[in-house]
């Protein structure tokens, strides 16, 4: 059994053009394995920007503290064990503005945390979660692979690497915007036909 956590950004729900990809992803990935999927949604159920207090929570040290700040970490604690108990991520990734929904974002905050998934070293962070594979299905209106207008790419490496997941590979619907957008749908469906499983 294949665990496969699924992360949906789209504003648009199930009309976003990544979620929709994102389903056809994880059916391709289902076609090799028996798998158990986990999604969050966050046109769903959006999350809410990190604050300070809640934060404060993650940095308790006596038991007493622990125990009263328990449920308010509790949010960070579920959203990292459905990461680390996943053998594939699979997430949908709409570009806003030149970078990642907000919602996203409120994600790595809670998920990228020192003690937790990564440790600071005189020599640098080190990651601490088992690699596994992450797939990104960027959905973009214009065309920013290979740019440095794209943000996202970038950022998605260096955050995933942070934590100790190093294989993301992405797979992009670029020009959605454009008179081109039926053919630039279909190239990134051939793309996701062609992941090996």
């Amino acid at each position: 059994m294949k665990n496969i956590l699924v992360i949906k950004s789209s504003l648009n729900g199930a009309q976003g053009q990544s979620n929709q990809l994102v389903d056809k992803l994880v059916t391709r990935l289902q076609q090799s394995h028996a798998t158990r999927v986990v999604t969050r949604d966050f046109a769903e159920q959006p999350l809410p920007h990190l604050t300070h207090s809640e934060m404060a929570t993650w940095m308790s040290t006596s038991d007493h503290e622990q125990a009263q700040q328990h449920d308010a970490a509790g949010l960070s604690d579920v959203l990292i064990s459905e990461l680390k108990n996943s053998d594939t991520v699979v997430i949908g990734m709409p570009m806003y503005n030149f970078g990642v929904p907000s919602t996203f974002k409120a994600w790595i905050d809670r998920i990228a945390r020192a003690g937790v998934t990564f440790n600071y070293t005189e020599s640098g962070p080190v990651g601490l979660l088992d690699n596994k594979t992450v797939y990104v299905v960027a959905a973009r209106g214009g065309f920013y692979a290979g740019t440095s207008a794209d943000s996202q790419t970038s950022f998605l490496k260096s955050v995933f690497g942070l934590i100790g997941l190093h294989d993301v590979q992405f797979i992009y619907a670029e020009g959605l915007n454009t008179r081109t957008h039926a053919s630039q749908l279909a190239q990134a469906e051939q793309a996701i036909h062609q992941i090996n499983l």
